[in-house]
């Protein structure tokens, strides 16, 4: 595990780095229902690949808004049948989407050498020491309850990431291994959600850390646009090259192959 993790952190910052999604959950807002069989998930892992994923990051817990909160059990009952099969039979590395500290356990024995907490280690009193134990990497998202039209969300992010970081210092994980997510459509609304993306080069200077962004097929795409989820990824490969632009080094995505391809001439005129 611990060698894909650091091959997967050496390349974090050489180039822009492609985490494709792969969600076996019955009730995501893009993919819901669409990978939760055995072979369909093992089948869209080889796609990922295939279309230059650097990185397979799992969820089997839907988190979009609205979301009705799964168990640890049926989480764990979720992807337990998957994801041994898709680590033995996929060369890249895992990310698992989860905020729970006995899943995060579970998945990095198997193997998976990322943790993408989307409550940035702040959910589960546990996950610190989880994260510590296991050796991997993390990402910490940014994220709230509710959304509050009237707040500074710039500050709320820093508030949020010291406090995550803080928690994951005394739980011992190291700096290197850490990752930051702006949380975008998380407890904000479309000009908070426009500013997260806004604040990228901000914060990539505030904490010297990576950025990542998520943003494949959101409802923010919609609200500006009038785009169905099916018609966002133009929308979605736009913030990526404008965040990219401004620092963010991972991103998480629907679309491998046309966000490989992308960055491909992003990076070619960048070096020209």
């Amino acid at each position: 595990m611990r060698d894909k993790r650091d091959a997967f952190m050496r390349l974090v910052g050489a180039r822009p780095v492609v985490m494709g999604i792969l969600n076996i959950t019955p009730d995501s807002f893009s993919d819901g229902g669409r990978f939760q069989s055995a072979e369909a998930a093992l089948a869209q892992a080889r796609k990922l690949a295939e279309d230059g994923a650097d990185i397979i990051d799992v969820g089997a817990e839907s988190t979009r808004p609205g979301h009705t909160p799964v168990p640890a059990d049926e989480e764990w009952r979720r992807l337990e049948p998957l994801l041994a099969r898709l680590l033995a039979q996929t060369d890249l590395p895992f990310s698992i989407d989860t905020y729970k500290a006995d899943i995060a356990r579970r998945a990095t024995a198997l193997g998976v050498c990322v943790i993408n907490d989307v409550w940035g280690l702040q959910k589960d009193p546990a996950m610190g020491d989880a994260a510590a134990q296991s050796g991997a990497a993390v990402v910490v998202m940014h994220n709230r309850d509710t959304v509050d039209p009237d707040l500074d969300i710039e500050a709320d992010m820093r508030r949020f990431f010291d406090r995550s970081l803080a928690l994951a210092d005394k739980a011992g994980v190291p700096r290197a291994l850490i990752m930051l997510d702006p949380g975008i459509g998380f407890g904000k609304n479309k000009a908070q959600n426009l500013a997260a993306l806004a604040a990228t080069a901000r914060l990539r200077a505030a904490y010297g850390l990576p950025i990542l962004i998520g943003v494949s097929r959101k409802k923010l795409f919609g609200d500006l646009l009038g785009a169905t989820v099916e018609n966002r990824l133009i929308a979605t490969l736009a913030a990526n090259l404008t965040t990219l632009a401004r620092g963010a080094s991972i991103f998480r995505v629907h679309d491998a192959a046309e966000h490989v391809a992308a960055f491909k001439v992003f990076e070619a005129i960048e070096r020209a």
